[in-house]
């Protein structure tokens, strides 16, 4: 466990009989006498008896051992941790829109209305498609969409056959999960030593049975696919379409769309790309834009506008919708944030996103490579991200990418992205994103280069790593089948 008593206390060990916070109590409820015998409690419930002042050092303590965008550089490649502005959560907040019921009626909704439609043709414009809808509730649903829409066309045009699912080595991890959910078969091609897609390999995959491909630009080994319009010829030609994972969005604001490239359809992580604090499992939005093929088959309901009102496009104006992804019309409050922080850039900002996070990429792995190590595709510039491969510190120093990443914690970073992509042995995958400074960017290459002293002359103190951590290093496997978050009082 923890070293230098840095240890907090399960909150019921600062218990003690008599202690409350009596201010905090809820009102007494009357009429509990109604309450049949059978269902009241025998003894009150087990909760801590501390005092006010107790609690909110406890949970204050607490959130300050987080690792947060907001007191970390957490440069988790393929994640886009970036900082989002708070005025967004703040107008999102207003009380108009918080009191807003999803089931009021249509004139009483016009100005949230009128922001989404916004938003939807903000979106069209920048991934070149011809209709987006924002109900999916997240990235995973995102795709979900994607694919369940590349599905739905194929069956309207009589073509059972295609349910093959094209994914190369470099897509995103949850793109094979996702195409077998729905329905579909997966078919893996390989990268060449560049971090190009196989267009061989594509050629001989593609045929009648294939369904479309999922692959995003700049993929995940931190390099733009310099042949994609190839490989969206290679896939249309076989009667596939082409889907787009928005996880690299950021990448590419402003400065080229996927539609342009040959996508179909594509989903976007607008808490990641557009301004809601991202990790911890949410909240989320995954809206999915599609080109002319798939715009009979977008989920629903959609954001119309007839003359100057608003109204909800529902299965009367969308007969071949894939349906309903979500309880009323996806994440209000994520698609809100998106929208104000895309009208607070606007275009021209849009385009510095990308320029800024490509700017920051390149310069950190210049400085990495001075350092000594090793960039995975060293002729390749960087995108958004990049990868640093540690095979050879594993060789000559038995040191471990895992090693690197604890290490670092103790230096007050967050590690990079570890082991993703897995063709990629010993692998570091960094995005810097275009909102840290250089002196954080510099901060982060000293901690790397003081690592990278220590591989050589105390690689013990790496393979022990965190030193300074409340809990040091877990058994990941035994904490993941064995999880044990409650507290049992002793016997």
């Amino acid at each position: 466990m923890a070293e230098l008593g840095l240890r907090e206390p399960v909150i019921f060990e600062l218990s003690r009989p008599g202690r409350h916070a009596g201010t905090q109590f809820p009102p007494r409820v009357a009429g509990t006498a109604q309450v049949p015998a059978h269902l009241r409690r025998a003894a009150p419930p087990l909760l801590p008896a501390v005092s006010e002042l107790q609690v909110v050092r406890h949970f204050t303590r607490l959130s300050q051992m987080n690792f947060s965008i907001d007191t970390h550089f957490y440069p988790l490649g393929s994640c886009t941790m970036k900082y989002n502005p708070k005025v967004c959560h703040t107008l999102a907040s207003l009380p108009e829109f918080l009191g807003r019921h999803p089931l009021a009626p249509e004139s009483q909704g016009q100005g949230f209305m009128a922001c989404m439609y916004e938003l939807q043709e903000m979106l069209k414009d920048i991934t070149g498609m011809q209709g987006v809808s924002l109900t999916p509730m997240a990235g995973a649903q995102g795709e979900y969409a994607g694919v369940a829409m590349i599905r739905a066309y194929h069956r309207a045009h009589g073509d059972l056959a295609r349910s093959e699912i094209i994914v190369p080595q470099a897509a995103h991890g949850t793109n094979p999960a996702t195409a077998t959910m729905c329905g579909c078969s997966v078919r893996e091609i390989p990268c060449d030593a560049n971090g190009d897609v196989d267009l061989d390999a594509l050629r001989a995959a593609a045929g009648p049975q294939t369904a479309g491909i999922m692959l995003t630009n700049p993929s995940t080994l931190g390099v733009f696919e310099r042949r994609i319009e190839e490989v969206a010829r290679i896939v249309h030609d076989a009667g596939g379409l082409l889907y787009y994972d928005g996880a690299n969005l950021n990448a590419i604001l402003g400065k080229v769309r996927p539609g342009d490239m040959g996508f179909d359809v594509i989903h976007m992580n607008l808490h990641k790309t557009f301004s809601t604090p991202h990790g911890g499992g949410g909240p989320g939005s995954g809206a999915v834009g599609v080109g002319a093929r798939l715009l009979p088959f977008l989920p629903i309901p959609l954001v119309g506008r007839e003359g100057g009102r608003y109204r909800w496009l529902t299965e009367k104006d969308a007969p071949q919708s894939i349906g309903r992804l979500s309880g009323f019309a996806g994440n209000a409050g994520v698609n809100l944030r998106a929208y104000i922080y895309m009208r607070l850039l606007g275009r021209e900002g849009m385009i510095r996103v990308a320029e800024y996070a490509a700017l920051n990429a390149n310069y950190l792995m210049k400085r990495l490579q001075a350092a000594g190590f090793e960039a995975a595709y060293p002729g390749r510039r960087a995108s958004h991200e990049f990868i640093i491969t540690l095979k050879r510190e594993n060789r000559d120093h038995d040191v471990t990418a895992m090693d690197v990443a604890k290490r670092l914690l103790d230096y007050g970073f967050h590690a990079p992205t570890t082991y993703f992509p897995l063709l990629v042995p010993e692998c570091l995958l960094i995005e810097p994103t275009e909102t840290e400074a250089k002196e954080d960017l510099d901060r982060f290459c000293e901690a790397m280069s003081a690592i990278r002293h220590e591989m050589a002359h105390d690689p013990g103190k790496l393979s022990a790593a965190p030193h300074t951590m409340p809990v040091r290093r877990l058994d990941d496997v035994r904490a993941a089948k064995q999880l044990d978050l409650a507290w049992k009082p002793a016997a």
